[in-house]
C-alpha cells in the first residue's frame, strides 16, 4: 500500500510516504531540539504547540518530496502511543482527519513497534528474533514472533539508558541533548579510568537499571569537577559508556541464551551510539547470531519506521476505529486490542 506515516510522540514532527512497507519515497523530520535545549529537556506544552505549527507543512513536504498527491494515498499510519499526550494528539488528529476526508483506513501503532521494524526498511529480518530497544524513554528486550506478537523479556525498572546519557551529560555541564557528545568524547577516553557500578548486572533477571549509575556519576563529579574539553571529562564519558554497554551486552547475551534466538535487532535512538554498535557486533560474532542495526538516520524517531507494521496491519484488514484515542502509556502485549 502507498501510505502516509505520521510521528509526533515527543519533540520531532515527522511524516513519510512509504510504498509497500519497505520503500521510502520521502521522509521529513522537523526537530525541536534547539528549542528545548534552553530548558535542559523536553517541555510538553512547548512540544505540543510546535507540533501544531509544523504538522501541516511537514505532511505537505513529504507529499511533494515523494511526488504524490493526497488522492494517491491508500492508508494512513500514525503513532498512537506511548509518548506525550498533547504531542500525540496533534499527529493522531491529523491522521484521522486525512483518513476520514479521503475515505481511506488508518491505523494507530505503538511507537516502539516502529523502532522494532526500522531495520526492515533496509533488509527484512526473519521471524522469530530477539530485539533490544534502547532510547531516551525505553530500554527493553523483546522476543518477536511476528507483527503484533511480542513477549517482553526484560525492561528498565527506573531510568532508560538514553535518559541516563542525557542526565549524566547535564551533570557534566553539557548542552541538552548530550548523549551524542558523550559518545564522541568517550572515543578519546580510557574506559576503565573511573570505577562505576553495573546495576543489576548479575541479579538473575533480564531487567535493567541505570539510576544508580547516574548517581555514581553525580557523586564523582561533585568530588572531582571536570572541565570540557579535557582528559578527565573524556575518561568519565568513556567509563560511563563502558558501564552502560557492559550491562546492555550482558543482559542481551543472557536473553540470547535463554531464548535460543539466532537473530538480534538493536533499535532506538541509542542504537546510534558507536560504543553500543561495536559491542553488539562483537557479541553477535562470538555467539554466531545475525545482527541487524538500522542506519543511524532510522534509529531516531521518524515516521517511515511506522509504515512497516502499519502496512502489515492495513494489508491484513486490521485498522483503528475513528473513535480511538491516544494513550501516553501502552503495553506492547495489548496492541491488537486496539485494532478491528
Amino acid at each position: 500500500m502507498l501510505l502516509l506515516s505520521i510521528e509526533t510522540s515527543c519533540d520531532e514532527t515527522a511524516a513519510a510516504i512509504v510504498q509497500g512497507g519497505r520503500t521510502i519515497l520521502s521522509s521529513v523530520i522537523s526537530s525541536q531540539v534547539d528549542i528545548h535545549a534552553a530548558y535542559g529537556g523536553v517541555v510538553p506544552e512547548i512540544a505540543s504547540r510546535k507540533h501544531l505549527e509544523s504538522i501541516a507543512p511537514v505532511i505537505t513536504q513529504a507529499l511533494q518530496d515523494a511526488g504524490v498527491g493526497m488522492e494517491a494515498l491508500e492508508g494512513v499510519v500514525v503513532t498512537r502511543g506511548p509518548g506525550l499526550s498533547g504531542a500525540l494528539l496533534v499527529g493522531f488528529s491529523a491522521a484521522k482527519a486525512i483518513a476520514v476526508a479521503r475515505k481511506i483506513p488508518f491505523v494507530g501503532v505503538h511507537h516502539i513497534e516502529g523502532h522494532l521494524f526500522a531495520s526492515f526498511l533496509e533488509q527484512p529480518v526473519d521471524f522469530p528474533f530477539l530485539a533490544l530497544v534502547v532510547s531516551g524513554g525505553h530500554t527493553h528486550l523483546y522476543h518477536v514472533e511476528g507483527f503484533g506478537r511480542y513477549t517482553t523479556l526484560g525492561r528498565t525498572i527506573d531510568d532508560a539508558a538514553g535518559e541516563a546519557y542525557d542526565k549524566c551529560a547535564k551533570i557534566m555541564g553539557m548542552r541538552y541533548p548530550g548523549g551524542a557528545l558523550i559518545d564522541r568524547m568517550a572515543q578519546n577516553g580510557i574506559p576503565d579510568a573511573i570505577r562505576l557500578p553495573r546495576p543489576l548486572l548479575r541479579d538473575g533477571t533480564l531487567n535493567f537499571s541505570f539510576s544508580g549509575l547516574k548517581t555514581a556519576v553525580l557523586q564523582h563529579v561533585a568530588k572531582n569537577p571536570v572541565a570540557i574539553p579535557g582528559q578527565d571529562a573524556d575518561d568519565l564519558c568513556a567509563s560511563f559508556q563502558e558501564a552502560v554497554c557492559d550491562v546492555l551486552a550482558a543482559k542481551t547475551e543472557a536473553a540470547i541464551c535463554q531464548s535460543g534466538a539466532m537473530r538480534l535487532v538493536v533499535a532506538g535512538g541509542v542504537a546510534c551510539n558507536s560504543g553500543l554498535r561495536g559491542r553488539m557486533a562483537t557479541l553477535c560474532k562470538k555467539m554466531g547470531v545475525d545482527l541487524s542495526i538500522p542506519h543511524p538516520a532510522l534509529c531516531g524517531d521518524n515516521a517511515a519506521m511506522l509504515a512497516v507494521p502499519g502496512d502489515y496491519y492495513l494489508s491484513h484488514g486490521f485498522f483503528s476505529s475513528p473513535s480511538l484515542d491516544v494513550t501516553a502509556t501502552w503495553n506492547m502485549d495489548s496492541i491488537k486490542e486496539s485494532l478491528q
